[in-house]
């Protein structure tokens, strides 16, 4: 069974990354994965005030250990100011260099306010998972208008971007799973 971690990537609280979060995690499940949800909101900031970068931070370990024993990884990022949000950055600085996100499959729901979707966050976090090595799944999701075109119960009113999502969710269990029984190891594809 593949562990998908479904990361609500803001600390607001009430946040629609949450809420598209928790209508996607029974969909995965439906396939057969292990999901579950880590939200932004649990990040033990306090713990990261100055600076402490290569000390050990159990509360950070803890929280980090969430992502390091995922086969798979979907990101429902809001788009805060042209960007994505600083707690996820941190989040990402704070994982273990290369090996928190190295080889992972991480897939990539972007909403927001805006009539974009969260285009702008969503490709500039792509710049970062590049940078991290991890395996970006292409096909992207983009919730314009969030708080107009999602319910929590019913998923994305356009009938056309529900079934983007729909098949996001499919093709990337898919992708997740290839990746997990060994098609793109160093001695697969890649190596």
């Amino acid at each position: 069974m593949i562990k998908i971690k479904i990361i609500s990537a803001t600390d607001r609280p009430g946040s629609n990354a949450l809420k598209v979060s928790r209508y996607i995690a029974p969909k995965y499940e439906e396939l057969g994965a292990d999901v579950s949800i880590v939200s932004l909101m649990d990040f033990p900031v306090k713990d990261v005030i100055g600076g402490r970068y290569g000390q050990k931070i159990e509360s950070v370990d803890a929280f980090n250990d969430q992502i390091l024993s995922a086969d798979a990884i979907v990101v429902v990022l809001p788009e805060y100011n042209g960007s994505y949000p600083g707690i996820l950055k941190l989040f990402i600085d704070y994982l273990p260099y290369p090996k928190g996100l190295e080889k992972k499959p991480v897939c990539i729901v972007g909403e927001s306010s805006g009539t974009f979707g969260a285009l702008r966050a969503v490709e500039q976090l792509q710049a970062v998972l590049g940078y991290r090595n991890a395996y970006i799944f292409p096909e992207r999701v983009f919730i314009s208008r969030v708080k107009q075109n999602f319910d929590p119960e019913n998923g994305i009113k356009d009938e056309f971007t529900q079934s983007l999502l729909i098949d996001q969710i499919r093709n990337f269990y898919s992708f997740a799973t290839s990746v997990k029984e060994n098609e793109f190891t160093d001695s697969g594809l890649y190596g």
